[in-house]
C-alpha cells in the first residue's frame, strides 16, 4: 500500500515541475519576445538579455529555429534591469515619421516617443508585416482591434502608413498606452 503523505509529495513535486518554464525553447514562425515572455510570465527585456548573443541587436527580430534560454522570473527580472536599448534605424520613410497626432511626445523608456516605441518593439519599422497569430502593420493591430479603432475593413492587411498612424491616434486617444505599453515595456 502505498503511503498517503508519500502521494501528496509525488504530487506537488510534479506541481512545481510544471510550474518551472523549460530550460529552452525553440523560436516558431510567428513568436515575439513579448509573446513568449507572456507565456512564461517574465519579462521580455529580461529573456532578452538573456538571448542577446542568439538574438543579436535587435530584440524584434527573432529567426524559427533559434533555440531561446527560458530564466526564471527572478533572474528575468534581474536581467531586466540591465536591458539597454539598441539602436533602431529608422522605423519609417523621412516623409512618415513625423508624430500620430495625439499620441503622447514625452520620451519613452526606449528615449524615444511612445509611438516610436511601439513600432520598434511590434513591427520593426515594417508597415506590412503579419505576424502568425493575425496582427498586422506597424502597431500590430488585430482585426477587431483595427476595426474598433476606425480602422477600413476592407484595407486591413494592406493599409498605407498614414491610416495605420490614423488608427493608432484614434485607439490612443480610446485606450491611452495600455493596448501596448504591457507588452512593449514602452
Amino acid at each position: 500500500m502505498i503511503h498517503p503523505a508519500a502521494t501528496l509529495a509525488a504530487i506537488e513535486v510534479h506541481r512545481e515541475a510544471a510550474a518551472r518554464p523549460p530550460a529552452e525553447i525553440v523560436v516558431r514562425r510567428g513568436d515575439s519576445l513579448s509573446g513568449i515572455a507572456a507565456r512564461y510570465k517574465i519579462e521580455w527585456p529580461g529573456l532578452y538579455e538573456a538571448n542577446r548573443t542568439v538574438i543579436g541587436e535587435n530584440p524584434n527580430l527573432l529567426n524559427p529555429g533559434e533555440r531561446l534560454r527560458i530564466p526564471s522570473a527572478a533572474s528575468a527580472a534581474r536581467l531586466a534591469a540591465s536591458y539597454r536599448q539598441p539602436m533602431v534605424s529608422a522605423v519609417a520613410a523621412p516623409t512618415e515619421t513625423a508624430a500620430v497626432q495625439g499620441a503622447p511626445a514625452e520620451p519613452a523608456a526606449s528615449g524615444g516617443s511612445f509611438q516610436e516605441c511601439v513600432i520598434s518593439r511590434e513591427s520593426g519599422g515594417d508597415a506590412q508585416v503579419m505576424n502568425g497569430s493575425g496582427h498586422y502593420g506597424l502597431y500590430q493591430f488585430s482585426y477587431s482591434a483595427w476595426v474598433a479603432a476606425g480602422g477600413n475593413p476592407a484595407d486591413f492587411g494592406n493599409a498605407s502608413v498614414a491610416e495605420q498612424n490614423q488608427v493608432f491616434a484614434t485607439a490612443y486617444a480610446e485606450d491611452g498606452t495600455s493596448p501596448w505599453a504591457p507588452y512593449d515595456g514602452c
